[in-house]
């Protein structure tokens, strides 16, 4: 096929502009305008097309014979398939193997020349755009200045695509960067707009009602100055904290997840409508994500998925566009409103335990592995181990919920004074007081239980130590963990990496997203437990969207959802559930389990 490098230039101002605006909704927009598009044919010399030019042009390439590489392909993508319904056969991204190959560094096309060009001042993104800002009808000098600007990025794209290519950028990525953009700009899934409009009212009306039921005026509940003002009106102490940016200065704790805030709610309880009125008036949440997903649907009730490659340093998926549909509360109403086309439905397959899975297998933890492989529920037997006595799920869910918080929070490490205040936070579910003696014995009871896991924290650690000495380069650790310069090379050719990665007095460090992290034993194996499931994950979406049962649309977290036809529905479940517990080469007994259903919405 031929690789089609380009780069649309938009119109755009202070108002009108991907800053402040969603993709949908800029090139949705009235004043939206394409200047022109930079176009590169396979290694020929990049053309400019201006804007009488550019629709004429486009159509007369063969799109369904065509990759298309871009810088943030779901920019320029969006723009080809919805401003000119031109549908390439496949999608590139520089920026998302940006993020891959460089987690944690800007993946902006000026930040990934610079990287992957240190020594080659002509490879540089220029900065004639921004005299084009504001001016709608380009002069002849301002188009071929822009058109200059435009055929560099281009260049660049298509430079640096060759380069990580060359460096060794897995074609499995490639696969999952495809799905990912055709998820924005090719989507299956539709929302049930009257269910979703009305929802949408609902929620306002409610929260609207919450706020006139407070009896305070708006501005007083919504600012902090002034509603610690209030509070001190009517002889309450206002909650502090410390400020996170001002060391040494304390500020109002009036967030609804603020401690003091919460514990200011229940000694004064006479003033219940004043607190819902404050949370209501600052977090209007639901009400605002039903309006965003109503306004990012398309004219046929299809919704663009914006997930962002590599948005963790793990590989893990993120939200984007203001959407995140990485965080639907579970059975919630919006949840629900996402839908299968006409004569489909929707199927959900979730990876159940896979990161505890996987960390028992790394560990080797024999007695953890037997349980999964035996189909016992986990959290009870640890629940059981913490109680002294049998615990069910049926009967007993506060202690089983105790036995899963400590499964699924300390393998990484986690102290007794965080695990309880994590119960006491009720972060992970039902708040629940643990006293610190109490989660010290928790704490005790599964390191004792798990001795290899506590081990892992350890070798990891080194391992990772040893990035930082080229002698150790080529070191393998279970013969899927690979050592390299500031790095742990993955079974599927990407690597965990530390920028700038230091081991001095301080511990180990390292540069990321534009500060220091420090890193230890306990979150270097979350790294690495976290990456080794997601490469399963994925894997079975690439697989599940070849099997012709259906289109991966979806992904949250540890589940897959696809959309397929609603015949034999519970063949195509059993088909994906048996796929998703596919152990890939490299760990080929690793004990696997998935569930799922079925329904024409998303209701999971």
């Amino acid at each position: 096929m031929d690789l089609i490098t380009l780069d649309f230039e938009t119109y755009y101002d202070k108002d009108l502009s991907l800053t402040k605006l969603t993709t949908m909704d800029y090139v949705r927009h009235d004043r939206f305008k394409v200047w022109g598009v930079g176009v590169k044919i396979n290694n020929e010399p990049t053309e400019w097309y201006g804007e009488e030019e550019t629709e004429a042009y486009l159509s007369t390439i063969d799109w369904s014979n065509a990759i298309v590489l871009c810088h943030n392909t779901m920019f320029d993508a969006y723009i080809l398939t919805h401003y000119y319904n031109l549908f390439p056969a496949y999608y590139l991204d520089t920026a998302a193997m940006s993020r891959g190959w460089f987690p944690g560094q800007s993946a902006s096309l000026a930040h990934t020349a610079e990287r992957v060009f240190p020594h080659d001042e002509s490879m540089r993104k220029g900065t004639e755009l921004s005299d084009c800002k504001g001016v709608y009808d380009l002069s002849p000098e301002e188009e071929e200045s822009l058109a200059g600007y435009c055929i560099q990025d281009v260049d660049l794209t298509y430079a640096i695509y060759h380069e990580l290519i060359n460096a060794g950028f897995p074609k499995k990525e490639l696969d999952i960067i495809d799905l990912t953009c055709r998820m924005f700009v090719e989507p299956k899934l539709k929302i049930d707009y009257l269910r979703l409009k009305k929802y949408h009212q609902q929620e306002f009306d409610s929260t609207e009602q919450t706020i006139a039921d407070a009896k305070l005026p708006r501005d007083i509940l919504s600012s902090n100055q002034k509603f610690a003002l209030w509070l001190d009106d009517v002889n309450i102490v206002c909650p502090m904290k410390p400020s996170p940016s001002k060391q040494g200065v304390s500020i109002p704790a009036l967030g609804k997840n603020d401690a003091g805030f919460k514990q200011m709610c229940d000694m004064y309880p006479a003033y219940k409508h004043v607190w819902a009125g404050r949370t209501a008036v600052k977090s209007r949440l639901t009400e605002t994500r039903s309006k965003r997903f109503l306004d990012a649907a398309n004219d046929d009730n299809t919704i663009p998925v914006p997930l962002r490659y590599y948005a963790a340093h793990t590989g893990r998926f993120g939200g984007t566009e203001k959407l995140n549909m990485q965080n639907m509360p579970r059975n919630g109403e919006l949840r629900k409103c996402l839908i299968a086309p006409d004569d489909h439905l929707i199927y959900v397959a979730d990876l159940s335990n896979i990161e505890a899975r996987m960390l028992a297998w790394l560990a080797g933890e024999e007695e953890l592995l037997a349980q999964f492989r035996a189909g016992d529920d986990i959290y009870s037997n640890f629940a059981s181990k913490i109680y002294g006595r049998p615990i069910n799920k049926h009967d007993d869910p506060l202690e089983r919920f105790v036995g899963k918080t400590a499964i699924l929070g300390l393998g990484y490490g986690m102290g007794h004074k965080k695990f309880a205040a994590t119960l006491k936070s009720g972060a992970m579910g039902p708040a629940m007081d643990f006293s610190e003696e109490q989660a010290k014995q928790v704490v005790d009871t599964y390191r004792a239980s798990y001795p290899k896991i506590k081990m892992l924290w350890t070798k990891l650690e080194d391992l990772l130590k040893q990035s930082l000495h080229k002698d150790n380069y080529g070191y393998t650790y279970a013969k899927i963990l690979t050592v390299g310069n500031r790095q742990i090379k993955l079974p599927n050719g990407m690597a965990l990496k530390y920028h700038d990665l230091t081991h001095d007095m301080d511990g180990l460090t390292y540069f990321s997203r534009n500060k220091r992290e420090y890193t230890y034993g306990g979150r270097i194996t979350e790294n690495v437990i976290q990456a080794l499931s997601r490469i399963i994950i994925t894997d079975s979406m690439l697989r599940l969207d070849k099997t012709g049962i259906g289109d991966v649309v979806l992904t949250v977290h540890d589940e897959v959802i696809m959309i397929g036809n609603n015949d034999n529905p519970s063949a195509t479940m059993s088909q994906i559930i048996d796929d998703m517990c596919i152990a890939p080469e490299w760990a080929l007994d690793i004990p696997l389990d998935a569930e799922g259903g079925f329904d024409r919405s998303y209701s999971k």
